[in-house]
C-alpha cells in the first residue's frame, strides 16, 4: 500500500479486461497477498480519528446529560454502572446511524461514506424481513411508512436515553454514593421496539447488535440485585468471546487471519506477507504461521481468557488476563479490518476493564453469588441461538451464532451478463448510493475501479466458500471472461444499506425484490449462494439462483477439497454434490452430470465426468 494513493496490480491497465477470469483471479489474489486491497494507508487514519471522536464524545454526552457523573471528577466515573450503560446506548446509537461499524471505504461505502440511516429512514428502499411466510403482516419487500416511523422511534429512543439520569430506586446494592442506573422502563422498551423491528427488517435489527446489548440491558431492567446484573453481564461478555472462539475451530478461520496480516496498514515487512502462505507464488494456502497465530495467539485466547476472567478469585491473574484480553482487541483494531467493527472492540476493552477488574469475582461478583435460578434464562438466552446457528446455520444469522471472523458464514456471488444489466440496479431501484463501480469511477476511472471490483471477488475466492462460488459460476454461465462478477456484500451495501457479511441479507429474499423491480430474463442476472459450514459436518449446501428462474440448483460440497485447493482453481473447480434442479433448467457453463452425482475437479473448458457419490 502507498500512504495516498492506491495500489494496483502489475498489470496493463487496457490489457487487463482481455485477460482470461481465472488468469486475472490469480494475479489479483498474488496482489492482495503483496499489497492487500491496495486502499491508500492514509484511509487508516480517518479509522483512527473516527475511534478518537466515538470515545471523546461518548464520554462528553455520558457526563454533560447524567446526574452524579462531573467533569471536574472523572476519576470517579470508572465504577459508575450508568456510564457503562450510556456507553452501550451511544454505541448502539452510533451502529444503527450508520457512523460505526460498516461505515467507509473499508465496509465499501465510498460516496456516501454511510448506508444505514439513509435508507431507512426513506420509503420505499428495499427491505428484507427475516420471516415474511411466518409472521403476520411482515411479508413484503418495500420499507413503508410503518418501517420509517419504527426506525426514527427507536433513533429517538435511544437519544433519550443518553438525556436520562440515573435511579437508585430500583435495584439493590448499588455502589455507595452511586449515581444510579438507567431506569427499567426505558431499556425494556428500547428492547420491544428493536425486536419489532427485528420481524419487519432483519438488516436493521442486526445492525444494532442486538445478541450484544439486548441481553445486558435487559438484565439491569429485569433483575433486582445490582450483583446479579452485573455477573450476567460478565457471562453474556464471556459467552460472545468463547462463542467466537469455538465457532473458528475450522478451515476459514486461517484464511481470514492471512486476507487480514495481508490487508493491515501498518505490515509493511514483506517477510511477514510471505510468512502468511505457503511457498509465494505457487501455494498461497494460509501456513503454518498462519494456522498458529489464527488458532494459538486467536481461539486460544478467546477460549481459555474468558473463563479465567469469569473465575479468578485473585486481581493479579484478573488483571493479566484483561491485559491479554486487551492485546487481542488492540490487535483486531491495528488490522482495520473490512466492515470495521471498531467501536465494538472499543467498547468490550472498556467493558472488561469496567466490569472484571472494577468488579472482581473474588468480592461478591462470581457466579457462585449469583442467584442460581437467575443462571437458567442467562445461560439460555445468549446460548440457545449460538447452539442453533452452529448446527442449523439456516436458521441463524452468523452474527447472533457468534462467527464473526470466523471465515465460515453464509455468503453470496452475483453475476450480471453485462454491465447494463448492472446499471439496472441504479435506474430501477430506490437507494441512496449508486453502484460501487459508479461510486468508484470518478476517484479512479472505469478500468481502475473495475479491477478493484474484481479483487473483491479475488478476495472472496481466497475463502473456500469462494472457490465453490465460481465453481458454480462457471458451471451455470458461459462467457465467464466477459461476465460482470460483484461480490454480494458488496451489492447488498448499495441495495439495503448495510451488510456485515451476512448472506442471509442477500440470498432469495433480496433476488426476488431485485427482480420485482428489474425484471432480468433467465440467464442475465445469476447468483450463487453458500451457507455456513455446519458444526461437526463438512458439507456446506450452495443453491444456484437465477432472478427470473428463482432457485434453479441446490446441493452441497465437502469442505476440506475448497479449503485445499488453490484460490484461482488451477483445477477449473472443486468437486460438489447436486441434490436438486429445477425441471427443464439447463445450466449454460461447463456441462453437468445428474442429480445425486459428484462433479470432479476438471479443467475450465472440458466436460467433467461423473463419478459415483459413495466414497467421495
Amino acid at each position: 500500500m502507498a500512504y495516498r494513493t492506491a495500489e494496483l496490480p502489475p498489470v496493463d491497465i487496457d490489457e487487463f479486461k482481455h485477460i482470461p477470469f481465472l488468469e486475472r483471479m490469480k494475479l489479483l489474489q498474488l496482489h492482495w497477498v503483496e499489497s492487500g486491497f491496495g486502499t491508500p494507508r492514509q484511509t487508516a487514519m480517518f479509522y483512527v480519528w473516527k475511534i478518537f471522536f466515538y470515545a471523546l464524545f461518548g464520554l462528553i454526552v455520558a457526563g454533560a446529560f447524567t446526574a452524579g457523573l462531573e467533569f471536574n471528577d472523572i476519576g470517579g466515573w470508572w465504577n459508575e454502572p450508568i456510564l457503562y450503560q450510556k456507553l452501550m446506548i451511544w454505541t448502539v446509537l452510533l451502529e444503527i446511524l450508520g457512523l460505526a461499524a460498516t461505515c467507509g471505504p473499508m465496509a465499501f461505502h465510498f460516496d456516501p461514506l454511510i448506508g444505514q440511516s439513509l435508507y431507512w429512514w426513506q420509503n420505499d428502499t428495499i427491505r428484507v424481513p427475516p420471516y415474511p411466510d411466518k409472521v403476520p403482516f411482515t411479508a413484503g419487500n418495500r420499507r413503508t411508512p410503518w418501517d420509517t416511523g419504527l426506525y426514527k422511534l427507536i433513533v429517538f429512543w435511544l437519544v433519550m436515553m443518553l438525556f436520562l439520569s440515573g435511579t437508585t430506586s430500583s435495584m439493590d446494592g448499588l455502589p455507595d454514593d452511586s449515581a444510579g442506573v438507567l431506569p427499567s422502563w426505558a431499556l425494556i422498551t428500547y428492547a420491544v421496539l428493536i425486536g419489532l423491528m427485528g420481524l419487519r427488517d432483519k438488516c436493521v435489527f442486526l445492525a444494532s447488535r442486538p445478541e450484544q446489548y439486548v441481553p445486558t440491558m435487559l438484565a439491569f431492567a429485569l433483575f433486582t440485585q445490582f450483583a446479579d446484573a452485573i455477573i450476567a453481564a460478565k457471562i453474556f461478555m464471556v459467552i460472545v468471546w468463547m462463542g467466537a472462539g469455538v465457532s473458528k475451530l475450522q478451515h476459514g478461520f486461517s484464511c481470514t487471519v492471512a486476507i487480514m496480516l495481508q490487508n493491515t496498514p501498518w505490515n509493511v515487512f514483506r517477510g511477514l506477507r510471505m510468512a502468511t502462505v505457503r511457498d509465494y507464488p505457487n501455494d498461497i494456502r494460509p501456513s503454518k504461521f498462519t494456522h498458529f497465530m489464527a488458532h494459538v495467539g486467536g481461539t486460544t485466547c478467546e477460549i481459555v481468557v474468558p473463563l479465567v476472567l469469569l473465575f479468578s478469585p485473585w486481581p493479579w491473574l484478573t488483571w493479566l488476563a484483561i491485559i491479554s484480553i486487551w492485546m487481542l482487541h488492540s490487535f483486531i483494531i491495528s488490522t482495520i479490518p473490512l466492515a470495521v467493527p471498531l467501536e465494538w472492540n472499543v467498547f468490550f476493552m472498556f467493558a472488561a476493564g469496567f466490569l472484571f477488574a472494577g468488579f472482581p469475582a473474588g468480592d461478591g461478583y462470581g457466579v457462585w453469588d449469583m442467584n442460581p435460578w437467575l443462571l437458567i434464562p442467562v445461560l439460555f438466552v445468549p446460548l440457545a441461538p449460538i447452539v442453533l446457528g452452529a448446527f442449523k446455520p439456516q436458521h441463524v444469522s452468523f452474527l447472533i451464532g457468534m462467527k464473526q471472523y470466523a471465515g465460515n458464514w453464509a455468503s453470496t456471488t452475483w453475476s450480471f451478463s453485462d454491465s447494463e444489466k448492472e446499471d439496472r440496479l441504479n435506474e430501477r431501484i430506490v437507494k441512496a448510493a449508486d453502484n460501487q463501480i459508479d461510486q468508484l469511477e470518478p476517484l479512479f476511472g472505469r478500468e481502475i475501479s473495475e479491477i478493484f471490483m474484481e479483487k473483491a471477488i479475488a478476495f472472496r475466492m481466497m475463502h473456500p466458500m469462494g472457490r465453490a462460488h465460481i465453481t458454480l459460476h462457471m458451471r451455470h454461465n458461459d462467457d465467464m471472461d466477459h461476465r460482470v462478477l460483484r461480490e454480494g456484500e458488496f451489492i447488498c451495501n448499495t441495495l439495503v444499506g448495510w451488510n456485515f457479511g451476512d448472506g442471509h441479507c442477500n440470498d432469495e429474499r433480496l433476488v426476488a425484490a431485485v427482480q420485482e423491480r428489474c425484471q432480468y430474463e433467465p440467464g442475465e442476472l445469476t447468483v450463487v449462494f453458500t451457507e455456513s459450514q455446519p458444526m461437526f459436518d463438512k458439507k456446506v449446501q450452495y443453491r444456484v439462483i437465477d432472478a427470473a428462474l428463482g432457485t434453479v440448483e441446490k446441493g452441497w460440497y465437502h469442505n476440506d477439497y475448497a479449503a485445499e485447493e488453490q484460490p484461482w482453481l488451477p483445477n477449473g473447480g472443486i468437486p460438489h454434490v447436486i441434490t436438486w434442479q429445477r425441471e427443464g433448467y439447463v445450466p449454460r457453463g461447463v456441462p453437468y452430470p445428474g442429480e445425486g452425482e459428484f462433479v470432479p475437479f476438471r479443467s475450465a473448458t472440458s466436460a467433467p465426468e461423473a463419478a459415483p457419490v459413495a466414497g467421495s
